[in-house]
């Protein structure tokens, strides 16, 4: 793919820090309104599919590297593995919510019931969130992105 026109360029452009906003605000109010790690993960990666399509895939791969996507995956992946092992040390339970109920990160949370719209009612869920939305950003742009690039190849196997 070589690219779009400057139309759609332009318009990927002015998008792309909307869906970006829009698919974090999905990650972090994930524990309060449908949506959550996976949900928000994939629109950003569909707003990074936006940009990949409107620049072309030898454009998006020389900005962003292929490596760099698989990093973020795994630090998605060990940021989740962290806080689920956290939950033994703090309540001897495997994915226990441990900040429920303490003043660890973000205050006083209170340990049953929740207030309308805070956000700090809960507890872990939230990093939890944070961690599969940085791991299916780098899974599913790095599926795609390779796809497109494979596409481009012109040699025959």
């Amino acid at each position: 793919m070589n690219g779009m026109s400057r139309i759609v360029k332009t318009i990927a452009s002015i998008t792309f820090p909307l869906v970006m906003i829009y698919g974090l605000y999905i990650i972090a109010h994930g524990h309060l309104t449908p949506g959550g790690g996976f949900q928000g993960g994939a629109v950003v990666a569909s707003g990074c599919a936006m940009i990949l399509i409107a620049y072309g895939s030898v454009w998006t791969l020389g900005k962003i590297k292929e490596k760099n996507l698989s990093i973020l995956e795994s630090v998605g992946a060990i940021c989740f593995i962290t806080l689920a092992i956290l939950g033994l040390g703090f309540g001897t339970v495997f994915f226990k919510n441990f900040l429920i109920g303490s003043e660890i990160i973000f205050g006083i949370i209170p340990s049953f019931g929740s207030t309308i719209s805070n956000i700090n009612t809960a507890g872990v869920i939230p990093l939890m969130n944070f961690a599969v939305g940085l791991k299916v950003i780098a899974g599913l742009f790095g599926i795609v992105l390779i796809m497109a690039y494979a596409s481009t190849r012109r040699d025959k196997y």
